[in-house]
């Protein structure tokens, strides 16, 4: 199978302008880019944690977007498109909505941005979907979750082409990520997964993670399950911890890496890491004095552990990095079929 890929590869790249062929990357061909190393130097030293900077990983992650997406362009006459759909006037997705347009443009990419109503039928929004994912000029399509009340997510998440859902969550892409096929992997998972990897080389001079034992606090199918599933496939030794599991401390405490997306503020205190560990805070919450704090409590664990993502400023970018990323690899992918 190698070898056919890399005979693919070569007659793919030989069809392209010489100029498009210098810009693709060996990331046409794998299922996301975690073999991306952006050079990046974060402080730290032996006697502090190392803060894993999301927003500069994801910039990294961005400019080599922008290369891909200019020979997408050369290619096809057109740059990589996603199209995000919007329902009803939520403003923290609206604003959500914004950044990942300006995002996507600023990586060389086209955004479509489907504004329904909140009262829209279940109907009328998964007659939308399934029209954009018919749309050849279309590669990525993602639904802005969550949804108003009233509409069914796993029915409109069915309606969107598994191979244009960016985000991952299609019931199709979750069952190929369960038997370690190739196909878009969740953008959040998928980012943890590349901060872990980053933070383990910057402390080790390698991102193998081979052997290490991950707990994921939070059992989501959003986050938790596909999470676990990634660092499954990077050979962990995976737990995955929720609100039944007896003594969380405890087990947190064997942890290697810490993943936190359980969607509570400042819960995983230093009680719960393992010294030198590298800790991943998915978590996002806004405290009553205004403060946006993660599901593990910073302050408390900085001193303890080996790395740390902060928030904000740690997973959230790097989601948004993945999104484009996956959309980015849908055209490229669509050229090759294409051939």
């Amino acid at each position: 199978m190698r070898d056919l890929a890399m005979g693919l590869r070569a007659i793919f790249l030989l069809g392209l302008p010489a100029k498009a062929r210098l810009m693709y990357s060996d990331t046409l061909f794998k299922s996301d880019v975690l073999r991306q190393k952006p050079p990046i130097d974060y402080p730290g030293s032996a006697m502090s944690a190392l803060v894993i900077d999301g927003k500069n990983y994801a910039a990294s992650v961005e400019a080599q977007l922008h290369e891909r997406s200019a020979a997408v362009k050369e290619t096809l006459g057109r740059p990589p498109v996603l199209a995000v759909v919007l329902v009803g006037d939520n403003p923290a997705s609206r604003v959500y909505v914004q950044s990942k347009s300006r995002r996507a443009k600023k990586c060389g990419m086209e955004a479509i941005d489907i504004a329904l109503p909140a009262d829209v039928a279940q109907e009328k929004l998964e007659s939308e979907l399934r029209a954009l994912g018919k749309r050849h000029d279309v590669d990525g399509i993602l639904l802005q979750l969550p949804l108003p009340k009233g509409l069914d997510e796993f029915s409109a998440l069915m309606a969107i082409s598994p191979e244009k859902d960016v985000d991952g969550l299609h019931p199709v892409n979750q069952g190929m990520l369960l038997r370690g096929a190739k196909a878009h992997r969740p953008c959040t998972p998928l980012g943890c997964l590349l901060l872990a990897k980053h933070a383990s080389e910057q402390l080790y001079g390698s991102n193998d993670l081979a052997g290490k034992h991950v707990a994921v606090v939070g059992r989501s199918i959003l986050v938790g399950k596909p999470a676990a599933l990634l660092f499954l496939e990077e050979n962990c030794t995976v737990t995955i911890c929720h609100s039944r599991t007896k003594d969380l401390p405890a087990e947190c405490r064997r942890a290697d890496i810490l993943v936190a997306a359980v969607g509570r503020p400042q819960m995983i205190k230093s009680d719960f890491v393992k010294p030198g560990s590298i800790v991943i805070d998915v978590g996002i919450n806004r405290l009553d004095d205004g403060r946006l704090v993660g599901d593990v409590d910073y302050d408390d664990v900085l001193e303890q552990v080996a790395a740390i993502t902060p928030v904000p400023g740690g997973v959230g970018p790097m989601t948004i990095a993945m999104l484009l990323s996956n959309t980015v690899l849908e055209a490229e992918r669509k050229i090759l079929e294409e051939k």
